[in-house]
This record gives structure tokens, C-alpha cells and sequence, in this order.
């Protein structure tokens, strides 16, 4: 739309020479240009670490008990991790994981072992990027899609909010953990994708049944 230089490349894991963050390592070295490297670039979460965090604690007046969200690069849940928990260690830290991805194993059983598939884009890891290293993260909750699904229709119909599928991932994580905690706690996570990009996938009834997803009557 504004005129970019876009490459299209096969979904390939991180250890093919193919796989698109070392396609965009070698493309930036022969153009000349600066590749971000958002997954490695710690640059990511200590964006966080000094924005995200602290904004989370003043909206809450320091009343926040747990946080939790998915990891694409990891920078959001890291960066926001270390800056709550240098303001309170007592703060839960729960990475929430579609099917499909190895980090839900990494931080119960440090075991990236990855089974299953999501429909989800741009969360979860067969790796651990170096944004996530060292990170104090307390547990994990593994979001199916359906579950998920659930979420994002329901925020769609009973709160007027249109989200994503990443965002239907820690929503539905943030009620897990909600759950587990019990009333009178605060938990906080991010509503980092609209709906409007997912018109093709979640809000298409030909594309879920084919996923063997669940279909809500007012989208039949």
C-alpha cells in the first residue's frame, strides 16, 4: 500500500537456511540496510521494560496481580515481566502458547518439543529468542484454537471489541489464569491485533469448518 518491497517466502523452521528471519538477515546485509532482527534484538523488550511495564502498573495503581500474553518475538512479554517484577516479585508471569508452538513445554518442562498447529499468525516458537532469555516467567497456559475462537467472538458480540486471533490467545489465557487466582485479583494482558486483518480466516465460515472450528450461528 505505501509502496514497499515485499518478499513472500515458504513457512520454513528456524534451522532452514530458507526460514524468513535469516532471509531477511542476508537480504539487509546486500542491500546495505538496517535489519531490525526483532526477535534478538533486545532493543524489543527493553522498549518494553520502559514503557509497556510502567504504564501497566500506574493504570493499575500497582494493583496488578498477574500478566500474561503470547510471544511472537518476545518482547512484549519480557519487557513488561521485568518491569513489574523489579516493582513487585510477587507479580505472576504467564506466557500463554497456541498448539503448535515449543515455548508452553520451554517454561514447564524446558522441553521445545512442538506438537499440533494453530491457525494464529505471528505467535508462538519452535526457539527461544534472545529476548525471552533470562526472563522470569512463572507459568504457561496452552490456548487451543478453538478456545481461542471462543474468546474472540465473544469480545466481538458481548464487549464490541473486533480482535485477532493473538489477541483471543491471551484473553482467553488471562481468564485461565483469572480463574486459578480466584476473585478480587487484577490481571492484565494486551489486545495486540484487530479483526479486521483475520475477514479471510476467523470471520469465514467456509475457512473454519474446514479447520473443523467452531462456527457461531450469526456468522452462518
Amino acid at each position: 500500500m505505501i509502496g514497499a518491497d515485499l518478499r513472500l517466502v515458504p513457512a520454513k523452521p528456524y534451522r532452514d537456511p530458507g526460514n524468513y528471519v535469516h532471509v531477511s538477515s542476508r537480504l539487509a546485509e546486500e542491500m546495505g540496510a538496517v535489519w531490525a532482527n526483532q526477535f534478538d534484538n533486545l532493543a524489543n523488550r527493553e522498549g518494553h521494560r520502559q514503557t509497556t511495564g510502567p504504564e501497566i502498573w500506574h493504570q493499575t495503581a500497582g494493583r496488578v496481580d498477574a500478566f500474561t500474553c503470547a510471544c511472537g518475538t518476545g518482547g512484549t512479554l519480557a519487557g513488561v515481566a521485568m518491569a513489574l517484577k523489579q516493582r513487585n516479585p510477587a507479580i505472576r508471569i504467564v506466557l500463554a502458547d497456541p498448539e503448535g508452538s515449543g515455548l508452553y513445554g520451554w517454561v514447564t518442562a524446558n522441553d521445545l518439543s512442538v506438537t499440533g498447529s494453530s491457525i494464529t499468525e505471528g505467535i508462538g516458537q519452535s526457539r527461544v529468542p534472545a529476548n525471552l532469555e533470562g526472563v522470569p516467567i512463572d507459568d504457561a497456559e496452552h490456548i487451543p484454537d478453538a478456545e481461542a475462537l471462543d474468546v474472540v467472538f465473544s469480545l466481538l458480540i458481548d464487549e464490541g471489541l473486533s480482535v485477532g486471533g493473538s489477541s483471543g490467545i491471551n484473553v482467553a489465557a488471562a481468564i485461565r489464569v483469572a480463574r486459578k487466582l480466584g476473585a478480587g485479583h487484577t490481571v492484565v494482558t494486551v489486545l495486540c491485533d484487530g479483526g479486521s486483518r483475520y475477514q479471510s480466516k476467523l470471520f469465514n465460515p467456509a475457512f473454519l469448518r474446514e479447520k473443523g472450528l467452531p462456527v457461531p450461528p450469526w456468522l452462518n
